[in-house]
C-alpha cells in the first residue's frame, strides 16, 4: 500500500527543485536555511524509498549552494569565492569564508544607516543559519561516506565561530554577533542571538562524533577552541523563550543530543533537561498568552 505521507514529502521536494532551479532549466534561487532541511528532506527520502535520484538531487543542492551563496552576488562589484580564495583554492573549500544567506537585497554598507526592518531583506551571513548547513554537510557524510563534505563542515565551523565570536571589553565571557557582512569583516547586528552558543555547541560536538578520516591538527585545534568558548557561552544563557521557532529549535537540539550521548560523544548529561524545561516554559507561555485561540490538545 502507497503511503500517504511519503507521497507528499515527494510531491512537495518535487516542487522544491522544480520552482529554485534545482531539476528544471529555471535559474537556481538558493537561500541557505531553506535549503539546509531540503538536503537532509532529498537524503531522507533517498533512504526510505531507495531512489537515487534523490541522492543525486541532495548532493546536486550542495553544489548549488556553494557555487551561488559562497560566491559574490551577481550585482556586487567583487567577484569569485567570498573567502577570497582562488578557484581551485575556493573549490577545494567551499566554505571556508562562510556563506550568504541568499537574501534579495545586497548586505548594507559600512556608510549606510542602520534600518531594523530593512535588515531581514538584507544579504549577510546568519550564524544560526550556517549551523543549519554545518548539519547538513554532516549529514551527507554520514549518508555517503564521503569525508570531503563533513571536512567542509568543520572549517565552516571554525571560520563562523572565529567570525562570529568576540570578546567585550572588560568582560570576561565571549559574546556573539548576530548577522555578519558577506565576507565577514564587521557585524550588521551586534546582539547576540538568543540560541546561537546552542546551535554552535551542539553542532560543533555532532561533528566532532561523526566517523570520518582524521581531521587535520589545525582544524580539530580550531573546533576544540569553538566548542569549549559556546560552552562557556551556554552556561550564562537563558534558553526559555515564548518564540515557536525557538521553542521547536530546543525540543529539536534535545534530541540531538541524546542521540549524541548514545554516539558516545562527550556532552552534558544534564543539558537534555534543561532544554526540555525550557522548552516547557516557552510553551506555557505561549498557552497563557493564545489559550483561547489554541486547541484544547495542545494547552499546557
Amino acid at each position: 500500500m502507497p503511503n500517504v505521507k511519503i507521497e507528499q514529502a515527494v510531491a512537495l521536494m518535487e516542487g522544491f527543485g522544480q520552482r529554485t532551479g534545482l531539476s528544471s532549466q529555471q535559474d537556481p534561487r538558493r537561500y541557505l536555511w531553506t535549503d539546509a532541511f531540503a538536503v537532509c528532506n532529498f537524503l531522507g527520502l533517498a533512504r526510505t524509498i531507495g531512489n537515487q535520484r534523490y541522492m543525486e538531487l541532495a548532493l546536486r543542492l550542495v553544489g548549488q549552494v556553494h557555487h551561488s551563496l559562497g560566491k559574490h552576488r551577481t550585482d556586487s562589484p567583487a567577484r569569485g569565492w567570498i573567502s577570497g580564495l582562488s578557484e581551485p583554492e575556493g573549490e577545494a573549500h567551499p566554505t571556508r569564508g562562510g556563506l550568504r544567506i541568499g537574501k534579495e537585497l545586497p548586505e548594507r554598507r559600512a556608510d549606510e544607516s542602520f534600518d531594523q526592518q530593512l535588515e531581514w531583506e538584507r544579504d549577510g551571513q546568519y550564524f544560526h543559519y550556517l549551523t543549519k548547513w554545518m548539519h547538513a554537510l554532516d549529514q551527507v557524510t554520514r549518508s555517503t561516506g564521503e569525508p570531503r563534505y563533513r571536512r567542509w563542515a568543520s572549517e565552516l565551523a571554525v571560520a563562523a565561530h572565529d567570525a562570529f565570536s568576540y570578546l567585550p571589553p572588560a568582560h570576561h565571557r565571549p559574546r556573539m554577533y548576530w548577522k555578519m557582512s558577506i565576507d565577514l569583516s564587521r557585524p550588521l547586528v551586534s546582539s547576540m542571538g538568543q540560541h546561537d552558543p546552542l546551535d554552535g555547541y551542539v553542532t560543533v560536538t555532532q561533528l566532532g562524533a561523526t566517523l570520518s578520516e582524521p581531521v587535520e591538527s589545525l582544524d580539530q585545534k580550531g573546533l576544540v577552541r569553538a566548542r569549549a568558548q559556546f560552552a562557556t557561552m551556554l552556561q550564562s544563557s537563558e534558553l526559555a523563550t515564548a518564540d515557536p521557532l525557538g521553542i521547536g529549535g530546543l525540543l529539536a537540539d534535545a534530541y540531538r543530543v541524546e542521540q549524541l550521548i548514545r554516539l558516545g560523544a562527550t556532552i552534558d548529561n544534564a543539558l537534555i533537561m534543561r532544554l526540555l524545561d525550557a522548552a516547557l516554559a516557552g510553551l506555557r507561555a505561549v498557552t497563557v498568552q493564545f489559550g483561547p485561540l489554541l486547541p484544547q490538545t495542545v494547552q499546557i
